[in-house]
């Protein structure tokens, strides 16, 4: 589907482009018919169900597994095409998979020099990479002494060897805490202010909708959408929540000053009345509600979720 949303810079050059990608087995489409254009310096998201074929496109743009039909072009390089343009290209790429799998009898120190070493890396910056990651306490310790979202924040660590230009994050915050996911997308925010150019996949939606530029949206292997949140937000036309403070003796007050308007369901709901409104009546529901003075006590409007976008999308 064509991403017909404004981007947040229209001017960063194209750096992942993917026309026509198809991935079959046997007779499944794992991914079927993909195009995509990610710019640089663009947090970008990927998001659907489990089997949508994020990770089958991952590979793919990796050059880890061959495409059935279509080319994927990162940085100008065709993936798997001859020559060694892709090499050179692979080189400034980093990778993070779902299930990351690490040597338990080696320490996080010694991880990231093996890493290095595959990656053609210098291993100077290691010590400083694992304390970039919050991992400085523990890198003389086995990885089999390592929790889950330590081992997550090692595999996020070896992603970022060699200073990636561009990084591929396939549920990067799974065994995370609150705080390390936190500071995991701080450095996100770090790298896309040197002109990283990042995708990633998450199944908590409520965590990446604000934080990436623009999505697609996956289902059955087709890209249902692709866009900005708010974009995809108004092609759905979902209507927005208003939560109208008032004391129970004004409810139907409130009722009265919208009945003449286009609005949905008027529920009252112990200290406030919630207003399903239709996009275009927005401003004409708050005019309404501003007439009533000082029986408003607060106002606040929901903007449909990421969630409600997603499955608006993929039903």
């Amino acid at each position: 589907m064509a991403d017909t949303s404004p981007a947040p810079n229209e001017a960063a050059r194209t750096v992942i482009v993917a026309r026509g990608v198809r991935k079959h087995y046997g007779s499944i489409h794992a991914v079927d018919g993909v195009d995509l254009d990610v710019r640089e310096g663009e947090l970008f998201g990927l998001i659907g169900h489990n089997g949508a074929g994020k990770s089958t496109l991952f590979k793919m743009m990796l050059g880890l597994i061959p495409l059935s039909a279509g080319e994927i072009r990162i940085d100008g390089a065709p993936v798997g095409g001859a020559g060694g343009d892709f090499r050179a290209v692979r080189r400034k790429i980093g990778y993070l998979p779902e299930n990351v799998v690490l040597y338990d009898n080696l320490t996080g120190l010694e991880t990231l020099q093996f890493f290095a070493r595959l990656k053609g890396v210098p291993p100077q910056g290691n010590a400083a990479l694992l304390e970039r990651v919050g991992l400085a306490h523990a890198a003389r310790r086995r990885v089999r002494e390592y929790s889950k979202g330590m081992r997550q924040r090692l595999g996020f660590a070896q992603a970022l060897l060699g200073t990636p230009r561009i990084l591929f994050l396939d549920e990067p915050t799974t065994g995370l805490d609150p705080e390390a996911i936190r500071g995991f997308y701080a450095i996100l925010r770090q790298l896309k202010g040197e002109g990283v150019t990042m995708v990633i996949t998450s199944h908590i939606l409520a965590e990446i909708q604000e934080r990436v530029d623009r999505l697609a949206i996956m289902a059955a292997g087709k890209v249902q959408a692709t866009g900005t949140v708010q974009a995809l937000r108004e092609q759905m036309d979902l209507p927005l929540w208003f939560s109208v403070r008032v004391a129970a003796e004004d409810f139907e007050a409130v009722r009265a000053a919208l009945g003449s308007l286009p609005v949905g369901a008027i529920e009252a709901r112990e200290d406030h009345v919630a207003v399903q409104c239709p996009r275009e009546a927005k401003m004409a529901v708050i005019a309404a509600l501003a007439a009533l003075g000082g029986k408003v006590r607060d106002l606040s409007v929901r903007e449909p979720s990421l969630e409600d976008v997603f499955f608006g999308f993929s039903d």
